[in-house]
């Protein structure tokens, strides 16, 4: 009998969550908790989550504007939840094979907002306005 791993091989999501992710100034990548999670000048603002603990979820996790957590779980079950360790903190999981790569860029591009200095996000906010005139 053939004995499945827990995890599987989810690399199309994580290239993903990592182009988004390296597109952003200041960010880098590192194992934490066991799962590759993308920091902001040393802060987390997402976390990659394949099968977290055996939770059925290939996710990210990251930080959403407070009340922001209630409404999204709310009104798309099925793409959010609430996840462990972080969710008390406002956090919400992303379901990847629920979003498609602009919604899930603009959820991690909100969490790297909410995460980086203030002085990095005016820049990035100048650069987004210049690109968009």
């Amino acid at each position: 009998m053939e004995i499945q791993s827990e995890k599987h091989d989810h690399g199309e999501h994580l290239s993903r969550v990592r182009k988004i992710c390296a597109a952003l100034p200041a960010t880098s990548e590192k194992l934490s908790h066991g799962e590759p999670t993308f920091f902001v000048n040393d802060k987390v603002f997402t976390m990659f989550a394949d099968n977290h603990h055996h939770d059925g979820h290939v996710a990210v996790w990251l930080p959403v504007a407070p009340g922001a957590q209630q409404t999204l779980i709310r009104h798309s079950p099925n793409r959010f939840f609430r996840p462990p360790y972080v969710g008390v903190r406002g956090w919400i999981g992303i379901e990847l094979d629920q979003v498609n790569n602009d919604e899930l860029a603009s959820h991690i591009l909100n969490a790297w907002r909410l995460t980086a200095p203030k002085r990095l996000r005016a820049a990035v906010d100048t650069r987004l306005r210049e690109a968009h005139l």
